[in-house]
């Protein structure tokens, strides 16, 4: 990839790595707030989302450096909705994971036919993301409902 294309795929790499950051927090937070019956094996589950942003962070990091870029050291969004119920928390990190799939299509876009290596990371990371969003939809269903989530 010639200097300007790299650019903008360190430009779409950084983003990346900002958007999962962000996610450490925000699964970091959530782990915090989960209260109830349940609140082990959901605490379990949303430390190793925010384990998983991080190793995703990391591994975006990883792909700007190779490039010639330097990795950023800002974190996405993140907004404190004072909502902490189990559905809100998932709902918010449906949308939260939405954004990162978003992230990487971006990336793949601008990689295909130019950089075999992006575009595989960035199929790889898309498959994950949409296997944790599937997760994460089944978990908003009502018992015994096989149709999607839908707001």
């Amino acid at each position: 990839m010639e200097q300007a294309k790299n650019q903008t795929a360190i430009d779409a790499l950084n983003r990346v790595m900002e958007l999962e950051l962000a996610g450490v927090v925000k699964y970091t937070h959530y782990s915090l707030m989960v209260y109830g019956y349940n609140r082990i094996p959901i605490v379990s589950w949303l430390k190793a989302n925010a384990e998983e942003s991080l190793g995703h962070a990391h591994k975006a990091g990883e792909m700007v450096t190779l490039l010639g870029g330097h990795p950023s050291l800002k974190i996405g969004a993140l907004l404190e909705t004072e909502k902490h119920d189990i559905g809100d928390i998932l709902r918010e990190s449906l949308e939260h994971e939405k954004g990162a799939l978003g992230a990487y299509y971006d990336l793949l876009k601008l990689s295909e036919g130019k950089s075999v290596l992006l575009e595989e990371y960035a199929r790889e990371m898309i498959v994950q993301e949409e296997m944790h969003l599937d997760e994460v939809n089944k978990m908003l269903r009502r018992p015994g409902a096989m149709e999607p989530f839908q707001e």
